[in-house]
């Protein structure tokens, strides 16, 4: 005898019978303080959405990801940053990930490089080969780059205001390895608005630093054009202390920004469109990252179709690579970190990211060491082959909690957009402080509820070990790197050809005022061994030098 089903009620009414229910104190809120209700239904998706919004993966508007069957036909490519020291100590790492099965190299730069300062420049002391590699000049590349052929492996390089010069060294590599410009793989993070928006390594002002972008957009996409020549990076937007929300729209902007400045130099949208990419940060919030990642393909597929009009598709499809969180690391009970960028890796797998690194548990207290990092990379590898995630794709899809996110997540992101029109575009934003006072906010808002113990980070504000004791390796750089990259410095100086340099420098600094593309100047300042901060120095009279006004 079949039993009557049981009749359906509201979900007004179901709330209205759940909130009765008994309930922990803590704070029900995403990471971002996004209110959530106790559980999601078909009432909160919106009606006939699935084709309009959703769609099959590898189908306009790839809300489910830019690839038909995504990881059954290439996993993602696995990346672990490495740099630091000198050009032979990142060099013996980069052979160490390759041999343990990394498929792509992720390059980081110290301070001074990234600050465009040579070894030998006062401002660099203390601090060549502390945080990434030190490069100078071509030679440091030559170092960096000795026994690993450039036509074999994809590389990123996080360099921002002196991407042009690193860019230039890299090129004059290939062709001393003989590997023509047209093999060459790889992506330049080279988003220098994010810098003035979060990370603070900026050189020039914002215009000129976006002309200089331009005119590498321009020379990949004519000469080097398998390679990315900017990654839009909402990262260092996360870890300043951005919402999800914020991270999404900002780093949109920023790269619809690019867009727009390649246009309207007479650019086809889709002759560079394909080759720009992004950067995301998976964070802490499993669902909330998922549903961002998907949020953002289809604001940018619609974006790119139907206010840009790229007819290509693969304009319309937004490539991106995730990192973990750094911020999320704590120096206390550092092995916790490994559960972390766990859980934030899988997040950025099931968002579809086409390239991830996974930071390692010792990144709170130095650059991480041979075994943290080897554990970083088996991470995304036990990911890969050991738990099924990757047999489906977009297996989250129709989740009604994910829908509603993602759906959320648009929403916010499409207001924020029309807030930074209405003053005047990303630039202006950048001058007048608003992406700065949002993200500040934001963070405040965060820590309070860290102090209050709304949000709890284990190790931290609760679960603490009293007389902790730190039991890991941890990764030194010793004054030696220094010394040794500066003795090295000043004999290239003193042996190279001091008239070709002085020519090389006056060429380029003309190209920047006659506003020819800058690329194959640099180039050939690289090939003469002109050193990075005399490129950057160099650029500095036409263009002048940024100084943010204080935002409070």
């Amino acid at each position: 005898m079949s039993k009557e089903p049981k009749k359906s009620v509201s979900k007004n009414e179901w709330m209205e019978d759940a909130s009765k229910a008994k309930q922990t104190d803590m704070k029900f809120t995403s990471l971002s303080g996004r209110e959530l209700d106790i559980c999601y239904t078909p009432e909160d998706i919106k009606e006939d959405s699935y084709y309009n919004e959703l769609g099959y993966p590898g189908e306009f508007p790839y809300t489910r990801g830019i690839h038909h069957n995504m990881y059954r036909g290439k996993i993602w490519t696995m990346r672990q940053f490495a740099g630091f020291g000198t050009p032979e100590d990142t060099n013996q790492r980069f052979k160490f990930l390759l041999e343990h099965g990394q498929t792509g190299l992720s390059t980081a730069f110290d301070m001074p490089t990234l600050m465009g300062w040579d070894a030998d420049a006062p401002l660099a002391e203390g601090e060549v080969g502390i945080c990434g590699v030190a490069i100078s000049s071509l030679k440091d590349m030559e170092t960096l780059f000795s026994g690993i052929p450039l036509d074999k492996v994809s590389t990123s390089m996080t360099i921002n205001s002196p991407a042009f010069v690193i860019f230039a060294y890299y090129l004059a590599v290939a062709e001393k390895q003989g590997v023509p410009f047209n093999k060459l793989r790889g992506t330049l993070q080279n988003d220098i608005l994010k810098e003035y928006i979060a990370q603070k390594e900026f050189i020039y002002p914002p215009k000129e630093s976006m002309r200089i972008i331009t005119d590498m957009i321009e020379y990949c996409t004519n000469e080097v054009p398998q390679f990315n020549p900017v990654s839009v990076s909402g990262y260092h937007i996360r870890e300043a202390g951005s919402t999800a929300a914020q991270e999404l729209a900002f780093t949109l902007a920023d790269g619809f920004a690019y867009i727009e400045d390649c246009i309207s130099r007479g650019m086809d949208v889709d002759a560079f469109a394909p080759r720009i990419s992004h950067f995301f940060n998976s964070h802490l919030d499993f669902f909330e990252e998922i549903a961002k990642f998907r949020a953002a393909r289809r604001i940018y597929a619609k974006r790119m179709r139907y206010k840009y009009g790229a007819k290509n598709p693969k304009s319309w499809t937004l490539r991106f690579h995730t990192q973990t969180a750094g911020c999320s690391l704590t120096a206390q009970q550092p092995e916790n970190n490994i559960v972390r960028t766990a859980i934030e890796a899988l997040a950025a797998v099931l968002g579809g990211t086409q390239s991830l690194h996974t930071n390692s548990m010792d990144e709170t207290l130095a650059l991480p060491s041979d075994k943290a990092v080897k554990i970083a990379l088996r991470t995304q590898q036990i990911i890969a082959h050991e738990h099924g995630v990757i047999n489906v794709a977009d297996p989250l899809g129709g989740s009604y909690f994910v829908e509603k996110l993602t759906d959320d997540l648009e929403a916010e992101a499409n207001k924020y957009f029309d807030m930074i029109d209405s003053q005047g575009g990303v630039i202006a934003c950048i001058e007048n402080g608003f992406f700065q006072r949002e993200i500040a906010d934001a963070a405040y808002k965060y820590q309070q509820e860290l102090d209050r113990k709304e949000k709890i980070v284990v190790g931290v504000n609760d679960f603490v070990e009293e007389n902790e004791k730190i039991d890991i390796p941890i990764l030194t750089i010793s004054k030696e790197v220094e010394e040794k990259q500066v003795k090295q410095l000043k004999e290239l100086k003193a042996s190279r050809n001091q008239e070709d340099v002085k020519k090389a420098l006056a060429e380029l600094k003309k190209s920047a005022e006659d506003g020819t593309n800058l690329m194959p100047r640099a180039l050939d300042c690289a090939r003469k061994y002109v050193t990075l901060g005399e490129m950057c120095n160099e650029l500095k009279v036409p263009f002048g030098v940024y100084e943010e006004q204080a935002v409070f």
